[in-house]
């Protein structure tokens, strides 16, 4: 959904980032986050939208192996796979526009984020969920910040994004601790949905074409006009941190030593007390909070335990895992072709009237099933077709109507 290097200057024009150009980093740590994406975008294809926004029980009897792949997505992917593809579209913002004097590389920059949001809005049609209207958006916001010093940005960046973590870990504190007739008065306020409610979204989604299609609609304008326009404060300083973090040299590996080992030291015991105390929120039940909030709360540092992986995974990669790691460059190359075909191939198997129809049947576990094997389809298939073309199919369109001139797809076979 970004690029990984430079535009270019072909013929005295700009035009897109050359395969030679690319900067392996954030195509491997793009890769990471976008496979990591499905895994927390699952269950939305997979559920009504109704069990996530309210108390209502889930559409199937849950097994232990239910609750450890709830778990395993909640720990170690929700949240923190978005915050991590936000700082790195950040950069790609400045990648692509270049400093703000630069009239024409900013001029294909805005086109690009039109362009985007427009990609959005059909694939929202689709699929609810869709986050690109959203970047595209905050983008363009965004872009009016790309030439702040690095200082700047981590400095409005980092310090938005740690203000609103702090401010949601006292308040979930503070909701977990509070007097027994306030938490009541609270939980009555909340929205709540019976089983039979439930039930007639799962009916609606199975009734043909319109169905799903206008339960979805629905579903999708909630979405845009609730929840979207809130993260704009969370989502514009995440960008500012991202590139902030690259103008210091943070995703090439020659950020100094220190800032690694400081985030590796504090994001993994983050991710280590969450896994916990999770674990502990998750068998009692929804009624009793025995970590009284300390679930919760280390789960509002998301952001600490993204810069974890991205400083595990740029340390590997300077040590001798390359190779390794080298699975995820072409997957993060194709990642707005994979984030689609993600939608295209979940959408499929859960209410598309094509399909089989597993919308409201499965469980967490069944689900990490259908995740597993988008995954390996995607790691295997992103080289092949990149063995043949120089990007991913929905790559080439974007690029073709923003830079509005051919865009060379097919690899010239070299004599």
């Amino acid at each position: 959904m970004s690029e990984a290097g430079t535009t270019t200057s072909i013929g005295g024009s700009v035009g897109p980032v050359q395969t030679k150009d690319r900067i392996f980093n954030l195509d491997m740590l793009r890769g990471f986050a976008v496979l990591g994406i499905l895994a927390v975008n699952a269950v939305t294809f997979a559920w009504p939208v109704e069990v996530m926004m309210s108390e209502a029980p889930p559409p199937v009897d849950l097994g232990q192996a239910d609750w450890v792949g709830f778990w395993a997505v909640d720990v170690f992917f929700s949240d923190k796979m978005r915050t991590l593809f936000t700082l790195l579209f950040g950069v790609s913002v400045f990648l692509v526009g270049g400093e703000t004097r630069d009239r024409d590389r900013g001029s294909v920059l805005t086109r690009r984020l039109l362009w985007l949001g427009l990609f959005g809005l059909l694939h929202g049609m689709i699929w609810y969920g869709d986050i690109l209207l959203h970047y595209a958006y905050c983008g363009l916001l965004f872009m009016l910040c790309r030439s702040w010093s690095a200082k700047r940005l981590l400095s409005w960046g980092g310090g938005l994004t740690l203000l609103w973590g702090v401010i949601a870990t006292l308040g979930y504190l503070a909701i977990a601790n509070a007097p027994a007739e306030l938490a009541e008065q609270m939980r009555a306020g909340q929205p709540a949905s019976d089983p039979e409610s439930i039930a007639a979204v799962i009916q609606a989604y199975g009734t043909g074409a319109f169905g799903w299609f206008t339960q979805n609609v629905a579903d999708w304008a909630m979405f845009q006009l609730a929840f979207s326009p809130f993260l704009i404060p969370i989502t514009v300083p995440l960008m500012m941190l991202g590139l902030g973090l690259y103008k210091i040299g943070f995703f090439s590996g020659k950020a100094p030593m220190a800032l690694y080992l400081a985030l590796l030291v504090l994001g993994g015991l983050n991710l280590a007390a969450f896994a916990v105390f999770r674990w502990q929120d998750i068998m009692a039940g929804p009624e009793v909070d025995p970590t009284r909030g300390l679930a919760a709360a280390m789960g509002g540092l998301a952001p600490l335990i993204s810069l974890f992986y991205a400083s595990a995974l740029i340390l590997l990669t300077r040590y001798g895992l390359k190779p390794v790691l080298g699975l995820l460059a072409p997957v993060g190359r194709m990642a707005f072709t994979n984030y689609l075909t993600q939608t295209l191939i979940m959408a499929s198997l859960y209410y598309l009237p094509w399909g089989p129809f597993w919308f409201g049947q499965q469980g967490p576990a069944a689900i990490w099933m259908s995740v597993g094997a988008i995954w390996l389809l995607q790691i295997v298939w992103s080289p092949l077709w990149l063995s043949r073309f120089t990007m991913g199919p929905f790559e080439w369109l974007w690029r073709r109507v923003t830079y509005k001139g051919p865009v060379p797809l097919r690899r010239v076979a070299v004599a």
